[in-house]
């Protein structure tokens, strides 16, 4: 067998770059999307509720309705707006007329409705959810 002549000494390897370190960055946050603010379901529901001139107070499927109309979107939205009716039931704002939980019918409490009132009064005009 033919021996294979060692390299050259003088031929220096080809000059490689050296590796860039990693530089580690923190990872973004998120930024909330602007003019998707506005009112929350519950002062919108409030407001609804307030506006429906009904005796026995305003059907969940009414309210829905209302809502929809002011440009809410109830189908994306179904859980938000039983957890706000529950917690307005809960914290009195809003009273059972018929029905349990986030279902059936639902009309202001005499706390609210009295308020209500007075701010329309103060502003001079029939309702103030218009």
């Amino acid at each position: 067998m033919a021996e294979v002549a060692p390299a050259p000494a003088d031929v220096a390897p080809a000059p490689t770059k050296p590796k860039a370190a990693k530089v580690k960055t923190k990872p973004q946050k998120r930024v909330s999307k602007p003019g998707t603010g506005g009112e929350s379901v519950s002062a919108r529901i409030v407001k609804a509720v307030a506006a429906s001139n009904q005796r026995t107070g305003l059907s969940l499927a009414a309210l829905k309705k209302m809502l929809a109309a002011g440009g809410y979107d109830v189908d994306k939205n179904r859980a938000r707006i039983k957890i706000a009716i529950k917690k307005l039931l809960e914290n009195g704002t809003l009273v059972h007329t018929k029905g349990t939980g986030a279902s059936g019918s639902f009309k202001l409490s005499k706390k609210w409705t009295q308020l209500a009132d007075h701010r329309c009064f103060q502003t001079g005009r029939k309702t103030d959810y218009d």
